[in-house]
């Protein structure tokens, strides 16, 4: 910031003080989105300018405003809320404006004081910088100079994506240890002026961070789950949504899908929900380790806390700052997964924020906005290719958590317009303890088309199999609701065969026990010859004397198809159980002849 845009900052004393929401009488230029300062007894307290009405502006404060008094100076900053962008923000833990909870507690203890903040990254810690780049090469916004290595990231350091145009290096420092801000680099523009880069940089998290072009999704991202990967299935780039009522399943949802997503880099914002949820992620990951790699889970991931016990307006900055991360290590051509949990409470504090602003409310008091603030913020997923010809994606998973499991409240339906696939959690299938409690019937996804595509090599008749298996369950859904009026007797033996498959479906394939060490996690391969098997059996006629015969009959082959879950793939035991389960679906058919 130059010294003449300095004597241009605004100043200003507040004149009204609402709950976290402070008006501000103000002489000089103001933008909507600045970063403010209010002075309480010598403790800088930090805000937003969120509205701007003639010399008034209101600004929404991110921590406690007690002790703001009529008068109290305010300071504004000249610039807009940014996320720092660099070599240290892999395990990481940072609040909702970007400050490591662990240099706080260092600083500030258990009992945390206003006015505390502390950059993200490290500003003494050393990087061996490697360049990549050429002397008189010419480069624009978001191309590699060199990198770093952060832990098996190979971290870019790229040119900063503020910069507009073409520009030629004229200075590049040598491999060696280097300091965030120690120069890498120096630029000239087409007009002469030089201008010093290093490897920090700063980005707005409201503006959306992209260099380059997006590109078709075309890659399925693995979970592991059986439930999400063969029905629903979540392409890389794409958006989900996973709404459902309280102990339905969400969050564990999400903490198994970030510990076995084949991504390169997990960011998890913890917007308004329990601060216990938080610690059990903040706790667990350093002690848990990445299945194919073998290291901490932490080594890729950055996590955001905004529990429900912080203040409600850096719930909105918490998901900012987190999708700006994630675009961050997108253009490094690496493939991102977000997990947001939950935006509802995001929805909730711009509610709060509206009613104070004393805007015109819509539907359930929210904001008229609130679906285009949901749709820009889903939008920022994709693909994209890097101006290093690399491909990197976002792929955004949001925890809905509609009051009393309705989804046709505004948050959910808002979401539901924007997102590629949707997981309803069912209240019921948790009751039965029928995990991942994932819906089969309300639940969607778009992306069933790609995902064959991808598997056409390996499962030409994926799509197929797919079809056939939901058509089961809903035919078998259809007719469960007809044995609990008339009951299992009345029904025809064709139709209790197919309410059978069903069951067995559901129980030895879509359901998953988190605690087994071999079933807590699928592989797509696996997955393909499963659905093999329960292709044969969807196909298969059986024909069975009475009812009590076809279910005991069933049971027995769900039993066995269930113990083959438990099984090593490709182990001794699991081929001798895959051999078991053919040769008694054999049986099966040569007894219904």
């Amino acid at each position: 910031m130059t010294q003449s845009t300095v004597w241009q900052l605004a100043t200003g004393t507040v004149q009204a003080v609402n709950g976290n929401l402070v008006s501000v009488l103000f002489e000089g230029p103001a933008i909507s989105g600045e970063k403010i300062y209010v002075d309480v007894d010598g403790i800088q307290i930090k805000g937003e300018i969120i509205e701007i009405a003639n010399r008034i502006a209101k600004a929404q404060m991110f921590e406690d405003t007690k002790g703001i008094r009529l008068g109290s100076k305010v300071t504004f900053s000249g610039e807009l809320i940014e996320a720092e962008l660099g070599p240290g923000l892999l395990n990481l833990v940072v609040d909702g404006i970007g400050s490591p909870l662990a240099l706080v507690a260092e600083k500030a203890g258990y009992f945390m004081e206003r006015g505390i903040e502390i950059p993200a990254i490290d500003r003494e810690r050393n990087w061996e910088f490697t360049p990549t780049a050429k002397l008189g090469d010419t480069v624009s916004r978001g191309t590699e100079l060199g990198f770093v290595i952060e832990g098996r990231i190979r971290h870019k350091i790229m040119v900063p994506f503020k910069l507009h145009g073409s520009y030629s290096i004229t200075w590049l420092a040598k491999t060696g240890h280097y300091t965030v801000e120690s120069a890498i680099a120096k630029l000239t523009d087409e007009n002469g002026h030089e201008i010093s880069v290093n490897m920090l940089q700063k980005w707005p998290i409201k503006n959306r961070l992209i260099a380059g072009q997006p590109r078709p999704k075309d890659r399925l991202l693995e979970t592991g789950m059986r439930a999400i990967d063969t029905m629903f299935p979540v392409v890389m780039g794409s958006t989900t949504c996973s709404p459902g009522p309280f102990g339905a399943g969400k969050t564990v949802i999400q903490h198994l899908i970030s510990k076995y997503a084949n991504v390169d880099i997990v960011v998890i914002v913890a917007c308004g929900e329990r601060a216990g949820e938080v610690v059990e992620v903040i706790t667990e990951f350093p002690h848990l380790l990445d299945p194919r790699y073998h290291e901490p889970l932490m080594n890729r991931t950055t996590i955001i806390c905004n529990t429900s016990s912080m203040p409600v307006a850096a719930r909105e900055s918490s998901i900012y700052m987190g999708i700006t991360i994630a675009e961050y290590y997108r253009q490094m051509g690496l493939n991102v997964l977000l997990l947001a949990d939950s935006t509802s409470r995001w929805a909730q504090a711009m509610r709060e924020v509206s009613a104070r602003l004393e805007e015109i409310p819509g539907e359930e008091a929210f904001p008229a906005y609130l679906a285009s603030r949901i749709h820009s913020f889903y939008e920022r997923a994709g693909v994209i290719e890097t101006p290093n010809q690399k491909l990197g994606s976002i792929s955004v998973i949001g925890a809905v958590s509609p009051a009393g499991g309705n989804f046709d409240e505004p948050v959910t339906q808002a979401t539901l317009m924007v997102v590629d696939t949707f997981l309803c959690l069912s209240r019921g299938l948790s009751d039965q303890r029928r995990y991942p409690a994932i819906s089969r019937d309300l639940s969607w996804s778009s992306n069933l088309d790609i995902a064959a595509e991808f598997l056409q090599k390996s499962a030409p008749d994926w799509k197929y199999s797919v079809d056939t298996a939901r058509k089961i369950l809903l035919e078998g859904l259809e007719i469960e609701k007809r044995m609990d009026v008339v009951g299992e007797d009345a029904i025809q033996m064709s139709d209790y065969v197919v309410f059978l498959k069903k069951e067995l479906f559901d129980f030895a394939y879509l359901q998953q026990n988190a605690f087994d060490q071999e079933d807590v996690y699928c592989p797509i391969d696996r997955q393909m010859e499963m659905m093999e098997i329960y292709s044969k059996i969807f196909a298969s006629p059986f024909m069975f004397k009475n009812h009590d015969t076809a279910r005991k009959t069933f049971i027995v082959l769900q039993n066995d198809l269930k113990n083959l879950n438990y099984a090593a793939f490709r182990s001794e035991s699991y081929l001798e159980g895959k051999a078991k389960i053919e040769k008694r679906i054999q049986e099966m058919l040569d007894v219904c002849k």
